[in-house]
């Protein structure tokens, strides 16, 4: 009997500190996996990896040393070797599901000879509830990065409370599937919940759709009267926008060495950010950052480069330090 409670005593435990972990990451990123299948200039065939916007915001924020976790819901088709890569770079997994009879949210990605992309989803899992959260969960930092409207309005007061921070890019909440799963962007019909953001992070098209507006200043413009404190703009290989109380800053891009595959720039980008903001609350240091995580992840195929800390702050100073002495 007693080695019967001494088995019970050690897996609850271990179970309080899989939650205590949670609890005290200093970035909880939320928001679907995805199984990726890209088809990219020069490659006969596409390549099947793994996707989404958590994957790339926690894998950079692991290369800055953050203490990240990871709140999403997966089919049983997901690849244990995903799971383990994962675990290995250090990224909780604990709150995780993988629910049976249920398939993960997959993607098929078409690049043609200038980048450009056609998405189209093939299939979806199951949308991330209340009852899917953690009774302890607290970090610093909450971005909420859905991708196919995973994330319910809902949820996001709750994630406003256990954050000191609350990021969203909205990619997700945007995104309309017709019925062959081809995306289209289509605006928001309650922007509500825009009051509770404090970093917004998009795409310059995003944005024009979100606000109904064509001019990128009064889109941004729009969004901080919503009640953002910090919008973020990315712009491609044009660099990014970063504005805060009033002041609008243009980020140039650092410069890749070569273009393999520009999936998930914009979540490296946003990674950098926030991994930065929890000790530098100079914006555009971050940004900096930001941008040079995404040059380094589009020299890979998905999200299997990120280069070493090292150079990853070696590129941003040399964009900070070149803006700073104009």
């Amino acid at each position: 009997m007693d080695s019967v409670i001494s088995i019970y005593g050690i897996l609850h435990y271990l179970f309080l500190v899989a939650q205590m972990a949670v609890s005290q990451s200093e970035i909880a990123v939320v928001g679907h996996f995805a199984i990726d299948r890209i088809s990219l200039p020069g490659r006969s065939r596409p390549v099947a990896i793994l996707g989404g916007s958590v994957t790339y915001v926690s894998l950079v924020a692991k290369r800055l040393n953050a203490t990240v976790s990871i709140i999403s819901n997966v089919g049983e088709d997901f690849p244990e070797a995903y799971m383990w890569w994962l675990k290995e770079e250090g990224v909780n997994l604990s709150n995780v599901k993988k629910i049976a009879k249920q398939k993960t949210t997959n993607f098929q990605l078409s690049y043609d000879n200038s980048f450009n992309r056609t998405l189209y989803l093939k299939s979806k899992s199951p949308i991330i509830s209340e009852s899917d959260l953690p009774s302890s969960l607290s970090a610093t930092i909450v971005h909420l990065a859905p991708i196919a409207g995973e994330i319910p309005a809902a949820l996001i007061p709750k994630m406003k409370k256990v954050s000191q921070v609350l990021s969203l890019d909205p990619q997700g909440l945007l995104r309309r599937f017709d019925r062959t799963g081809k995306a289209t962007l289509c605006p928001l019909i309650d922007n509500n919940m825009f009051r509770l953001i404090d970093i917004y992070k998009s795409s310059i098209a995003e944005i024009k759709i979100l606000t109904r507006n064509s001019d990128l200043i009064s889109a941004i413009n729009y969004v901080h009267n919503l009640g953002v404190k910090t919008v973020i703009v990315t712009l491609g290989d044009q660099g990014s926008i970063l504005s805060e109380h009033g002041i609008l800053r243009q980020i140039p891009a650092c410069s890749p060495r070569v273009i393999v595959d520009p999936t998930g720039a914009g979540d490296a980008f946003i990674g950098g950010f926030l991994t930065e903001y929890l000790s530098s609350k100079d914006a555009f240091w971050c940004a900096c950052v930001g941008s040079a995580a995404a040059s380094l992840v589009v020299e890979g195929i998905g999200p299997t480069f990120f280069g070493k800390k090292d150079e990853i702050y070696e590129r941003a100073r040399s964009v900070y330090e070149k803006e700073i002495k104009q």
